[in-house]
């Protein structure tokens, strides 16, 4: 591919070289997707994350040298704008809540299709979350068996604001933009929200507010 500047450039990282080559197939034939690195192991992923520097990082769970897992918290830690999408054939509970809680953006099963896959990935790179509608369920039963443990401490009219639009799946920017606050008060309110809710991702905390009545089930508003 000769222009890359509107495509969504990919860090593909999976230990088996046939899967990776099959899953670049047909990513690449989507028009604005370009995987511009591979890696088969953890330590390979974040060498080639810090020197490409791409829009989402398509990660296996289970990899050596290290896992999608610790992966996804240098990300977080590190180049806090790259997307990750987990691509993985383990669905246990422990995997799925362990990689959201580091901060993965999406979590999708291999026996997904390849425009389901392709979707993920898109929506992931808009600031949208992409999960498999099995990871779903998981993550409500996780977040609902843990919401009426604890008291929690309500959010303020302006988080209420910010985590609506966050489940409406709208980025940092186009919050700032939306709210008429910069991308920094943003994401401030993003760190009380997450305080609150004791969540450490976007989807972890629209999941919680969920399950807490906060936040209706379409994604459209705060609850009263």
């Amino acid at each position: 591919m000769s222009e890359t500047k509107n495509h969504i450039r990919v860090l593909l990282a999976d230990d088996h070289a046939v899967v990776r080559a099959g899953i670049r197939q047909f990513l690449e034939q989507a028009d604005d997707i370009e995987v511009v690195a591979e890696a088969d192991d953890g330590a390979a992923a974040i060498k080639l994350i810090e020197a490409h520097q791409p829009d989402v990082a398509v990660l296996d769970v289970q990899m050596p040298k290290a896992s999608g897992i610790e992966v996804t918290h240098w990300i977080r830690a590190n180049q806090r704008e790259v997307g990750v999408l987990i691509l993985t054939a383990y669905d246990d509970d422990p995997y799925v809540m362990a990689v959201l809680q580091a901060g993965a953006n999406g979590y999708v099963l291999k026996t997904a299709s390849p425009a389901e896959i392709i979707r993920a990935v898109k929506d992931v790179h808009a600031g949208h979350s992409a999960l498999d509608a099995s990871i779903m369920q998981k993550v409500m039963a996780q977040v609902a068996s843990g919401a009426t443990s604890t008291s929690v401490e309500k959010l303020t009219d302006r988080e209420a604001e910010v985590l609506t639009a966050v489940a409406q799946g709208y980025t940092n920017k186009a919050i700032g933009i939306q709210l008429g606050i910069s991308d920094r008060t943003v994401q401030g309110h993003l760190a009380h929200i997450f305080s609150k809710l004791q969540a450490s991702s976007r989807t972890e905390a629209v999941m919680r507010a969920v399950s807490l009545g906060w936040l209706s089930a379409d994604l459209g508003q705060i609850e009263e």
